[in-house]
């Protein structure tokens, strides 16, 4: 049996953070990555789903939410019934919770522009054990603002499914949340970008080098 690990990347159009995250979970992680198209149904065969980032539709109607209702995605949420590990990063934490596998939503930021820029974060739940002081990861989004139903918030707060938090509240999201996992801990999304925080010969003036390699080592352990 070979022993080669398999990731699936899920496209849409307007997708532009899928060739970034496939270099580095084949040059630094050697997986074997299949990009699958919005189209298309797909075996739910793989070790570990990716939801890459950028303008899935053109972010018309809300952001995500006409990717939610794809093909690719019924498949998706058989590979979920089947324990099978998910991530979304940016818009495919946008796309997770538009798809009701997220609680919550993501809205416009509330100073209502684009935010681009090196971001303090800190870890919460068991991922205080893995991010550390000074953990930095870049943001690029418009519609970053979490939100999520008082009730709602009491229950992801005390079942620990919150993973990261923004040092400084910078698009106005409840309880400062930058990154939430499932009940069952197996789907993740978060809004930062670890997929742009990788390699060392990079010179990351605002963050501490490889930042992106604690992300990832966690999720693919």
């Amino acid at each position: 049996m070979s022993s080669v690990k398999k990731a699936g990347i899920l496209i849409f159009p307007g997708t532009n953070c899928n060739q970034d995250l496939k270099a580095v979970l084949e040059d630094v992680y050697q997986y074997q990555v299949e990009e699958l198209w919005h189209q298309s149904s797909f075996q739910p065969d793989h070790d570990i789903y990716f939801i890459a980032g950028g303008f899935s539709y053109g972010d018309y109607l809300r952001s995500g939410a006409l990717a939610a209702r794809s093909l690719s995605m019924k498949s998706l949420i058989e590979a979920n019934q089947k324990g099978k590990k998910i991530v979304g990063i940016c818009n495919g934490f946008q796309i997770l919770t538009e798809a009701n596998l997220l609680p919550g939503a993501l809205i416009k930021n509330t100073g209502l522009k684009h935010i681009c820029k090196w971001v303090a974060l800190e870890g919460a739940g068991i991922w205080s054990n893995y991010i550390g002081q000074n953990y930095q990861l870049p943001v690029s989004h418009s519609e970053g603002n979490y939100i999520i139903s008082e009730e709602m918030l009491s229950e992801i707060e005390n079942n620990g499914q919150i993973i990261l938090r923004y040092v400084e509240n910078i698009n106005g999201s409840q309880n400062n949340i930058a990154g939430i996992q499932n009940k069952s801990g197996n789907i993740i999304g978060l809004m930062p970008h670890p997929e742009r925080a990788i390699y060392p010969q990079l010179d990351y003036s605002y963050s501490n080098e490889q930042s992106g390699r604690i992300f990832f080592e966690k999720i693919l352990a």
